[in-house]
């Protein structure tokens, strides 16, 4: 859980394995999955893990939860430097959001990169300044990695030259729209338009 909060996006297997030191298989998937705490899919041969909403409060809950019996001396360094973690949150109002979130790309890939969202955003719009799906977006782009595109469009977001809401009714969403959701700021993203 900590591994994929630390990284802030979805990871597959073998990135797990190579960030963290394990992979998220079997039976722990299968509970985290029924908890309802990491959404799993599988793309190609490997799993791809992401927190959800009740993933990420689990882990802010934990900050602060202390240790659990026997524990060894690792887990005991960890939980105090989650401790600490948590302290900062409590002292600055900020959110686990602000302190962990996807990798940003190299400055010069991220323009090029925006000139792809601006041009696919014109072919997905009835007119500027319309909502379209951040689903629909990636599906324009998907020659750009996931962890480019949300990097850019966060960017692009701070910066005010889009507009990121959530769908307004929840029921309408798909599992394709959740899954292609941009979480910034604590909160999933569904839709985009450019100003």
């Amino acid at each position: 859980m900590f591994a994929l909060m630390a990284e802030a996006r979805e990871m597959s297997n073998p990135e797990l394995a190579e960030r963290a030191g394990f992979r998220l298989d079997g039976k722990e998937r299968r509970r985290l999955n029924s908890l309802k705490l990491v959404d799993s899919r599988k793309a190609g041969r490997a799993y791809q893990h992401e927190l959800t909403d009740t993933g990420w409060h689990w882990c802010a809950t934990e900050l602060s939860a202390g240790l659990h019996g026997k524990v060894t001396s690792m887990e005991g360094a960890l939980y105090a430097v989650l401790a600490g973690i948590a302290r900062h949150l409590d002292d600055t109002g900020k959110s686990l959001a602000d302190i962990f979130r996807p990798r940003s790309a190299d400055p010069a890939e991220l323009r090029d990169i925006d000139e792809l969202i601006a041009a696919a955003y014109r072919d997905l719009a009835a007119a500027p300044e319309d909502f379209v799906k951040i689903r629909e977006l990636r599906a324009k782009l998907e020659d750009v990695s996931r962890e480019d595109l949300d990097a850019a469009l966060e960017k692009l977001y701070k910066s005010q030259r889009i507009n990121l809401v959530p769908q307004d009714n929840q029921q309408a969403l798909t599992e394709a729209d959740r899954r292609s959701a941009l979480r910034v700021g604590g909160e999933f993203k569904h839709m985009l338009s450019v100003r």
